[in-house]
């Protein structure tokens, strides 16, 4: 699954690597969490832009009673996407970017979890796979909501999970955004584990368990750490 992910980088960054206009400076989020708002980038089907947009991490289907769902949806796997009530409208009609430049899993260890920071070789920010959903309560209010796609680990994962978020190559953004595409041959192919030699991964301090933590610290190689981990909590 993916559970935790970081986003720390410039608007005008972002607005260069996933072409879209500049947005206004977001504060570096170094341990996002479910139910919280996510960076994500969608296609607006009318002058068929990319716009950036900020959603609910934890997808609310339209026809949910209440936003309870969202908690328990904040993933959905690749393999089953097109057939799920929860997400196959969205998967043919709303898809998405979720922006982010790094994202934690956890190795069971000696009865512990050890958590890992995953990110790219070059440090540039990525793409996961998304879909988004609009709900409306019965006041009339409003939620965009999101989930994230996870496929089978790479080798650089399958010792510490099995799962992995779907990672979309560049190439691949304009398909995945496109409304139209609805082949599901076509977007499974987009659905594959990012290949591992591009990617690396280091432990760090059990500090990001906790999602109120929330700085620099929480990404910081283990092994640099002034103090050991597990007195940092």
């Amino acid at each position: 699954m993916c559970g935790r992910f970081t986003l720390n980088q410039s608007a005008a960054t972002l607005a260069q690597v996933f072409h879209v206009e500049p947005v206004s400076d977001l504060a570096a989020e170094y341990n996002i969490a479910p139910t919280q708002m996510v960076a994500t980038v969608l296609q607006n089907p009318e002058s068929e832009k990319r716009e950036f947009k900020q959603l609910h991490w934890g997808l609310i289907p339209s026809w949910a009673k209440d936003t309870g769902m969202g908690a328990k949806l904040i993933n959905a796997r690749a393999e089953t996407v097109a057939e799920k009530p929860s997400f196959r409208s969205a998967f043919k009609h709303r898809r998405c970017l979720v922006l982010a430049d790094g994202f934690y899993e956890w190795q069971r260890q000696q009865g512990k979890k050890q958590p890992f920071y995953f990110r790219l070789q070059d440090g540039q920010p990525f793409a996961f796979a998304g879909l988004w959903e609009k709900w409306r309560s019965p006041a009339d209010e409003e939620i965009i909501s999101c989930t994230i796609l996870t496929t089978a680990a790479n080798e650089l994962l399958q010792p510490i999970h099995e799962r992995m978020p779907v990672i979309l190559e560049p190439q691949d953004y304009d398909l995945w955004l496109d409304s139209q595409a609805q082949t599901l041959e076509t977007l499974q192919q987009l659905l594959r584990p990012y290949p591992a030699p591009a990617m690396t991964a280091y432990p760090v301090s059990t500090l990001v368990n906790n999602a109120r933590h929330n700085n620099p610290q929480c990404i910081i190689p283990l092994s640099d750490q002034n103090a050991p981990a597990n007195q940092l909590n």
